[in-house]
């Protein structure tokens, strides 16, 4: 089953692939807001990697090759009373982690109706150090409820270096730390 996000309200459509041919032009109907949309489905070759966000009604996709290159971090959202485990990959440089709200700037957006969790909460930097080594580094936003990593919660312009298995906090949403396997 695949989703699409209606480009009008974002609500979620969600349909059988199977029954479609590579290629084919599809047309909805968002059934929340009625706004009409069409995708095309691509070709096998050219299907998005399954930790990628799910296709939206823009026309036709083409994956960048950055998007073909595995990422070497991700985030695991822990499923909580406001939302369903999801897992969202990190690129390196600056990942601004926030709640997910049309137009935000946060480049990794968490689906979540969790009130606590601010549109721009923490940001994560992926950096490599002098021996090619993955550095992760987290810092709060400022966020109005601060992050936290154990107990601790961080201090302004405070950053603290993750290691693969680390569990932070924003919001009322925990967030483990993934690092992708050394080849």
């Amino acid at each position: 089953m695949k989703r699409v996000r209606c480009p009008k309200c974002d609500n979620y459509i969600t349909f059988d692939e199977t029954r479609y041919e590579d290629g084919q032009s599809l047309v909805f109907q968002c059934p929340d807001c009625g706004k009409q949309f069409g995708i095309r489905m691509l070709a096998r070759a050219d299907v998005r990697a399954p930790h990628e966000e799910p296709l939206r009604g823009t026309g036709p996709l083409r994956p960048s090759a950055s998007a073909l290159e595995p990422a070497p971090a991700t985030l695991v959202v822990i499923e909580n009373r406001f939302h369903y485990k999801q897992e969202l990959p990190l690129k390196m440089g600056d990942n601004i982690i926030g709640r997910y709200m049309k137009g935000s700037w946060a480049t990794i957006p968490i689906e979540t109706s969790d009130p606590s969790m601010d549109i721009c909460h923490c940001l994560i930097n992926l950096s490599r150090d002098k021996k090619g080594r993955l550095r992760v580094s987290l810092s709060d936003g400022p966020s109005n409820t601060g992050t936290f990593v154990g107990n601790d919660i961080l201090g302004d312009k405070e950053r603290r270096l993750l290691a693969d298995g680390d569990l932070f906090t924003i919001g009322a949403t925990s967030i483990i730390l993934r690092l992708a396997p050394i080849s």
